[in-house]
């Protein structure tokens, strides 16, 4: 069942890299760790359903080719990740410039996509990582390695609502770019369950190369 969920998103990033020009903008979007285990329909009982098609929605509306998927099953953050990475990598071979390619991820998802970072290892990549970052990752996940242009976005009131400049400093690869929002929006976690402009507007804005 994985290989055939693999294979299914391998088949669409193919046919995007067919189809990408060279001036395309794609996001690839990776959602949190709720929906790996529930329906879109389903509710959390906190912070209610994961408004997935609309924040896909969003970006398409914003002119981008978006490639994402519902994942399955509780996975392992590196091993998806390294899918992600063969994506990435068949896009740029199709000729795709890697600044008009965007990782963007939300809570676990954002996990996944600081594995991408880490091992597309490629400064000139775009990534999001949103409500993803604690302090105690460095030392519980000492593996991961910033590297491109990096945006963090965290909530106040969320547990996982901290600066990652540790991680930044910590890395060893040269970011050209690196910013950090912090949001008081008072929804704890659940602020990324929906489209809401005060994460989705920044992110759009660093997707399209605008990282000041």
């Amino acid at each position: 069942m994985k290989t055939n969920r693999f294979l299914g998103i391998l088949f669409c990033v193919m046919f995007y890299a067919c189809e990408a020009q060279k001036d395309d903008r794609i996001v690839f979007f990776l959602h949190n760790r709720f929906l790996e285990e529930h329906t879109l329909q389903e509710s959390h009982p906190q912070y209610g359903k994961v408004a997935y098609k609309e924040i896909l929605d969003t970006f398409k509306r914003s002119g981008f080719k978006v490639i994402s998927e519902q994942r399955n099953g509780n996975v392992n953050a590196r091993t998806y990740a390294i899918g992600v990475v063969n994506q990435i990598d068949s896009l740029l071979q199709n000729g795709v410039a890697p600044d008009k390619i965007t990782v963007v991820g939300t809570s676990k998802g954002g996990y996944i996509a600081q594995y991408v970072s880490t091992l597309a290892n490629n400064q000139d990549l775009n990534f999001v990582f949103v409500a993803s970052f604690r302090d105690s990752d460095i030392e519980q996940i000492p593996e991961i390695n910033y590297c491109g242009n990096i945006l963090t976005i965290y909530e106040k009131s969320d547990s996982f609502g901290v600066s990652a400049s540790r991680r930044k400093e910590n890395s060893t690869c040269t970011i050209k770019n690196f910013k950090e929002i912090e949001l008081n929006t008072g929804m704890g976690h659940g602020f990324l369950f929906k489209p809401l402009q005060e994460w989705i507007a920044p992110t759009i804005q660093w997707a399209k190369g605008n990282y000041k």
